[in-house]
């Protein structure tokens, strides 16, 4: 049989010792946790008794994520269980894997094994259906990440990421999640977010591949192994973390060259921990799932006299010039033939369209948090939260550069951190408001970001008001690796509380609204989607571009692309935002307790 070898695995006298693989460097671990030859979901499968595959469809990309009803007996005990897997390829046969991919066909089917909307659906019917059943969850994550093209972007898959998060935070059976290979982004943490997460010891789990996170953070691809070096992406670190709470250890050598070990220790760690979620009763199971996900993420504080030093209102929203009632176009603007186009603007126009260009859709400016209090709420009437007022942002990975950049995020942007919360008033009606603070390192998601919506929602809770929050930023913060993502199944067990006490929830969706900002506590609630917004989805546009090759269609992810695709059912200006919001929490009786 022929293998296939990574080029570590080539080099004189290696060999698949412990000792060998722990001296590897962090970017080779990574490149072992997705060789061709560890077992799938499919060779996992094969442990478990009584498997009967269910809701198979035709539909692209659903092979990605395969269901199957089983059961794993030990100890006396026989659970029943079901199954969400992702399989990340055909097979772990490297000669019949490339045999397999000769076929064009074949690797379209197989979309790099990267989940599309169509897979996330059927997971989220699966979770429906282990709940009727009263099956526990088991998932299994295995991909690269969710799939990253137009396509996608027009099927929601932003929303059905959510939505999987959001099914598993309210689900009525115990969930658990074993990471068995690479589990990257979005893909991975759609997921991922259960009441156990194990992983197999030469596992991986991260908010972004190396690649991608050295040509973000260093504008270069060839830094991809420091890249993984400071992110800590492998399961051991993940542990250490507390972003795994058990790993399967691959005791004999690493599961590609000795995979029935691998399936023996993968039995072993899975029955014991069903036998620690059975003997959950279904009351418990949500308030145990609470308890757990308020521990995820690690941040720290600041004093009063700190935050002195520079907290200001800083706002963006311009005032009507009092005498020119034209302002100057923004340099290289263009027309659709490519012409250059310089003549002044109206100021009016540029308000009414939300201060983007009507040309080339340029964004002029972006709100502040300071911004949106002013609009959305009553004059005066904000209170921050001291429970969440002096957490801030932890550099638990020693990024280099990070504690820099939060210092001077904060002199810049006037605010503690990129998320702000507070109690106040709509048009007399009490509310908890959170708000994102783009000119803070781009209201990038962090741990703190989750850690305070999680205070926020138990105060609208104990307040018994809505509770709304202004959801803006690029994507989950790479700085913190795979620690701020794994922040997001918290905000959706703090949300799904929230709307299990029947309080309206509603999100402000502004531009941008990318990665962990648009599936975590952009896809809850009421959306009310600002005006002339862009950018709006799970992979940004010059991504899709990158890995496509081609162009995205014109007005891609802006707030009418997502109406024209069912995504959008309201969409208000800024100065209209406060009557928006007061209309839709106006359906509840006012009973907020002070």
């Amino acid at each position: 049989m022929k293998h296939f070898q990574l080029p570590f695995e080539k080099q004189e006298g290696f060999s698949y010792a412990h000792a060998d693989i722990e001296a590897l460097r962090e970017y080779d671990k990574y490149l072992l946790s997705f060789h061709p030859e560890r077992p799938r979901y499919l060779d996992y499968l094969t442990v478990f008794g009584k498997q009967e595959e269910c809701l198979q469809n035709d539909r692209f990309g659903s092979c990605t994520i395969q269901v199957h009803r089983a059961e794993l007996t030990g100890n006396g005990t026989t659970h029943r269980v079901m199954l969400i897997g992702q399989q990340s390829s055909p097979t772990s046969d490297f000669t019949r894997l490339q045999e397999i991919m000769k076929n064009p066909e074949e690797i379209a089917l197989w979309n790099h094994g990267m989940p599309t909307p169509a897979a996330f659906q059927k997971a989220i019917e699966a979770v429906a259906l282990a709940e009727k059943e009263g099956r526990i969850i088991i998932t299994i994550i295995d991909t690269a990440g969710a799939d990253p093209t137009e396509a996608s972007e027009a099927g929601g898959i932003a929303w059905k990421i959510g939505r999987c998060m959001q099914s598993l935070a309210e689900a009525s059976v115990p969930t658990l999640s074993v990471i068995i290979n690479r589990g990257c982004s979005g893909g991975a943490i759609a997921l991922s977010g259960c009441d156990g997460v194990l992983a197999m010891e030469y596992a991986t789990y991260m908010v972004i591949s190396p690649e991608a996170c050295s040509s973000i953070l260093f504008h270069t691809r060839q830094k991809a192994a420091l890249a993984a070096e400071l992110s800590r992406i492998t399961a051991k670190e993940g542990m250490e973390l507390g972003i795994i709470d058990d790993l399967i250890p691959e005791s004999e050598g690493p599961a590609h060259r000795f995979p029935d070990g691998a399936l023996r220790s993968f039995r072993s760690g899975v029955l014991r921990w069903l036998e620690k979620l059975s003997a959950l009763s279904l009351d418990e199971v949500f308030n145990s799932r609470m308890e757990r996900w308020k521990h995820i993420g690690q941040w720290g504080y600041i004093t009063e006299e700190e935050i002195n030093i520079f907290e200001k209102p800083v706002r963006n929203l311009p005032q009507a010039p009092e005498k020119n009632r034209f302002v100057p176009r923004h340099k290289g603007c263009r027309d659709s033939e490519g012409r250059s186009v310089v003549d002044p603007v109206l100021f009016s126009s540029l308000r009414r369209d939300n201060f983007r260009c009507d040309t080339c859709f340029h964004r002029y400016l972006r709100l502040t948090a300071h911004d949106y209090i002013a609009l959305v709420l009553d004059e005066g009437s904000f209170l921050e939260h001291p429970e969440t007022r002096y957490i801030v942002d932890s550099d638990i990975l020693a990024f280099p550069g990070y504690t820099e950049k939060l210092r001077d995020a904060r002199q810049r942007s006037g605010t503690a951190t990129a998320f702000v919360t507070g109690n106040g008033q709509i048009d007399g009606r009490d509310v908890v408001f959170c708000l994102s603070n783009f000119s803070f390192l781009g209201a990038s998601f962090s741990m703190s970001t989750g850690e305070k919506l999680r205070i926020a929602a138990g105060i609208a809770l104990e307040r018994h008001c809505p509770l709304v929050i202004h959801a803006t930023g690029g994507g989950a913060r790479m700085h913190e690796g795979c620690s701020s993502m794994t922040s997001i199944p918290k905000v959706h067990v703090s949300l799904s509380a929230v709307e299990r006490a029947g309080l309206p929830l509603v999100t402000i969706i502004s531009d941008p609204a990318l990665g962990g900002v648009a599936i975590g506590a952009g896809s809850r609630g009421e959306h009310l989607i600002e005006h002339n917004a862009g950018n709006i989805g799970f992979s940004g546009k010059r991504v899709i571009e990158q890995y496509t090759g081609r162009p995205t269609s014109k007005g891609f992810q802006t707030a009418d692309w997502l109406r024209e695709k069912g995504y959008a059912c309201r969409i208000a200006r800024p100065s209209e935002m406060k009557r928006e919001i007061s209309a839709i929490i106006s359906r509840q009786p006012s009973n907020s307790k002070q």
